[in-house]
C-alpha cells in the first residue's frame, strides 16, 4: 500500500464526486465485470482528473500562505 500524504488523501476524497457522477450514468447496480472498456477508462480518467485538480488547488492554497 502507498503511504499517502494528507494532501493526497484529501485529493482522493475530492475525486469521489466526479467518479460518482459517472457511476450514476452507468448505474450503481452494474457489476464491474459488466463494464465496457470505455466505461472503465472513463472511470479512471475522471478519477485521475479529479485527483489532479484537487492536488493543484491544494498546491495553490499552500502557495498563498
Amino acid at each position: 500500500m502507498v503511504d499517502l500524504t494528507e494532501h493526497e488523501k484529501a485529493a482522493m476524497r475530492a475525486a469521489v464526486k466526479p467518479l460518482a457522477e459517472v457511476m450514476e450514468e452507468i448505474g450503481w447496480q452494474t457489476p464491474l465485470v459488466a463494464l465496457s472498456e470505455a466505461q472503465v477508462l472513463a472511470l479512471i480518467e475522471v478519477t485521475i482528473d479529479g485527483f489532479q485538480q484537487a492536488m493543484h488547488a491544494i498546491a495553490e492554497q499552500e502557495g498563498r500562505r
